[in-house]
């Protein structure tokens, strides 16, 4: 059996990291051994957004990378097509496995049903009801095309049934981001956490202490509803720098979307002038799940985050209005609230999260062996199909 598994962007990695692994175990033990292929679009091409995180996560090179680089969602999703087109008809898959929702999930899953390529979507199920978002619709694209839908939880199988997809397409995997969590908790806990912020602080100065306080906040912040309106993001700089950042040192990872859009409005000088904000480079994988490890408390507009601090037991505000993980939020057993990007909700939360403790909570099935049930899923369907 051929498989070709897509890559695109930073999230998509440490989801097929354990995959890859999962296939490697497979071949060691099995005659039938399964014939790998790994496509990276190039959609993250910034080595700190992408080569760290394959060197940290141990992912081999991709085999083929189409260098689609950066764009318009319709160049982005345009161009893939079109590679990806060549690549398929060279190689004639099996399968195709693409993961999450990014741009590169949808395009390869429905260039592969054009040339009659079977398609399993590992993290399928996930809904925001939020057709603003270009995820969603990444989301109801690939679940509509999808041979095979591998879902984290018993929410998203609920969303697929109710869509119509017939029970014989869905699989209850589990998430695959928790084995990434599992297989480097321990290399990360050695790290230290001073260390990180020395290697990673953006404005070094051999002045400065790294020494990381017992008590801190941790940040990460991209999404175009958070950064690209000034009426929007000024207010939440505000907040964070007369109200966070006076109550605990606040280290922000700072994706190159933010950054861009701060020195933009005129707040890059009013953030970085603000002495208990600490601002850093995008962390590797290691790296932040070490922050992650200690955070008081986790500010984040990222999905995969919501999902960490949940079997963390970090408390999350989510800057969002809604979320495709609902399974991560505090009324289902989770450690996240959804805050949005509003102060007044924003700063009743994160005064009341103060007083929560740690609880780190696993849902079922995010035991750590998603991926051996992903490619189990894929063998089985393909032995019932022979």
């Amino acid at each position: 059996m051929k498989i070709i598994s897509v890559v695109g962007a930073r999230p998509n990695f440490m989801k097929i990291a354990p995959f890859i692994r999962a296939i490697g175990r497979h071949n060691r033990s099995h005659p039938d051994s399964v014939n790998h292929i790994l496509v990276h679009t190039g959609q993250h091409y910034d080595d700190r957004m992408s080569k760290q995180f394959f060197e940290d996560l141990n992912i081999p090179a991709a085999d083929i990378n189409l260098g689609v680089g950066s764009g318009s969602h319709a160049e982005q999703v345009g161009n893939t097509m079109i590679a990806f087109e060549k690549v398929l008809q060279a190689e004639h898959p099996d399968w195709v496995v693409v993961v999450g929702d990014v741009n590169a999930t949808l395009a390869c899953s429905v260039t592969a049903k054009k040339e009659g390529v079977r398609v399993c979507h590992i993290e399928a199920g996930l809904r925001s009801r939020d057709m603003a978002m270009p995820e969603e619709i990444n989301r109801l694209v690939t679940d509509r095309l999808s041979d095979l839908l591998l879902t984290p939880d018993r929410i998203s199988i609920k969303n697929l049934e109710q869509e119509g997809a017939g029970k014989n397409r869905i699989r209850f995997a589990g998430n695959i981001m928790i084995d990434t969590l599992e297989e480097n908790r321990e290399k990360a806990a050695i790290l230290s956490p001073g260390d990180i912020i020395k290697r990673n602080i953006l404005n070094a100065d051999e002045t400065r202490r790294y020494a990381v306080p017992e008590k801190f906040a941790l940040m990460t912040m991209h999404r175009p509803s958070n950064v690209d309106q000034k009426e929007v993001l000024e207010p939440i700089v505000n907040f964070l720098c007369k109200e966070v950042a006076g109550d605990m040192t606040l280290y922000w990872p700072i994706h190159p979307r933010a950054k861009k859009q701060l020195e933009i409005f005129g707040l890059w000088d009013r953030v970085t002038s603000t002495p208990n904000i600490v601002l850093l480079h995008p962390l590797g994988y290691h790296d932040m799940l070490r922050m992650n490890m200690d955070a008081t408390i986790m500010l984040t507009d990222s999905g995969g985050l919501q999902e960490e601090c949940t079997v963390l037991g970090t408390p999350c505000l989510t800057l969002r209005w809604n979320t495709e993980r609902p399974v991560t939020l505090r009324k289902h057993g989770g450690a996240s609230v959804l805050v949005g990007n509003n102060v007044e909700k924003i700063r009743k939360e994160y005064l009341d999260t103060l007083q929560s403790e740690r609880k780190p909570v696993r849902p079922e099935l995010w035991d750590g062996k998603t991926a051996d049930r992903c490619l189990k899923a894929i063998l089985d369907r393909a032995r019932e199909e022979s």
